[in-house]
């Protein structure tokens, strides 16, 4: 087939993207075949654009992929494009969709995930990877998904949404429950997300969480063991937990070796396992999400679970959760990648 990964974009996750992007390029290649890495916003910048040609060279837009400590300047990212326009699609990005069998979205936060770019492919009659732009928006917002898990009886801890349009004098002194976590609504990679412990800290984490977002979710802490759980298909991949070697597991302990420990199948009570599951299946199906994902969750005191949100488009990188579940499932990364793009392909 001829694939284009699409990956970059303009998303705080932009490294990440870079980096899940390469390995799905690389991995499908391995099975033969043709495949175009490109960079989502910085496009195809040359004269030459031949979409037949960049099929048969296999083009990748970088050989560099790495994934730094600090999140990506953005704005260099932006004026280094030689097309200055504001459209969010480089040169060619949509022509050279076009042309292929199928896109696979290595894509994380921002327009890539929060249904956006899925609503453009879908108007250009281009077919893609993973969820459609309804289940993407979603997921993306957790508000948006706070509510639909409450409503459908999901469990997760208690919380409230702040506003930035509601700013104002006594406007957070509605939150009085300390510890707490503080998280912008539709960032990814845990950017954003402090742990406060007292009303000085939480101020100033909601003001810092709205350099990122106009929405602010504010949840009860919930001290336990972390555990994500992938789905492939509507069906829960094993569980994994995640036991970051200090602290709590932040954008560097999820992308620098060495810096967290996971292990899948996680070691826990069998039937707890299988209750998270199917928990994970009930709130993948109830975000109206499709072919893949991942959920998240805390296991507090009196083995009680809770269920913090859902990523629809989830890292593929060499320490992402959802290929070392899919390995413990028995599928190696490079058939990952060619089933996503399988049960793509029904939906």
């Amino acid at each position: 087939m001829k694939i284009v990964v699409l990956a970059g974009g303009l998303s705080s996750e932009r490294d990440v993207s870079i980096l899940s992007g390469s390995k799905v390029a690389e991995a499908l290649r391995s099975k033969g075949h043709q495949v175009v890495l490109m960079d989502v916003f910085m496009g195809y910048e040359g004269d030459d654009f031949d979409a037949e040609r960049l099929f048969a060279e296999n083009y990748t837009f970088t050989e560099n992929a790495a994934i730094d400590t600090e999140e990506p300047d953005l704005e260099a990212v932006r004026k280094s494009r030689k097309n200055q326009s504001p459209c969010y699609f480089g040169d060619h990005v949509l022509e050279l969709c076009r042309a292929a069998d199928i896109t696979f979205l290595g894509l994380h936060g921002g327009e890539g995930e929060d249904g956006s770019v899925q609503a453009a492919l879908q108007l250009n009659g281009i077919r893609y990877t993973g969820s459609d732009h309804l289940g993407s928006a979603i997921a993306m917002h957790k508000g948006v998904t706070k509510g639909i898990f409450l409503n459908s009886n999901v469990p997760t801890p208690p919380s409230r949404l702040y506003k930035r349009e509601f700013m104002g004098k006594g406007y957070l002194d509605t939150w009085n429950d300390f510890p707490c976590v503080v998280k912008p609504c539709s960032a990814g990679s845990s950017v954003g997300v402090q742990i406060v412990s007292d009303r000085e800290q939480f101020v100033a984490a909601v003001g810092a969480a709205f350099r990122y977002d106009d929405d602010v979710l504010v949840e009860k802490y919930i001290k336990g063991r972390e555990f994500s759980i992938g789905i492939l298909g509507g069906k829960a991949l094993p569980v994994i937990e995640i036991i970051p070697r200090d602290g709590w597991y932040d954008y560097e302990k999820k992308y620098q070796e060495g810096a967290t420990e996971e292990v899948c199948p996680a070691e826990l009570d069998p039937q707890i396992a299988k209750r998270m599951q199917q928990e994970a299946e009930h709130a993948f199906e109830v975000l109206r999400l499709k072919v893949y994902g991942r959920v998240d969750f805390l296991l507090g005191d009196h083995n009680q679970f809770y269920c913090l949100e859902a990523n629809t488009l989830p890292g593929m990188t060499p320490l992402s959760l959802l290929p070392q579940e899919a390995a413990a499932a028995g599928i190696e990364y490079a058939d990952l990648c060619e089933k996503i793009i399988e049960l793509s392909l029904k939906k």
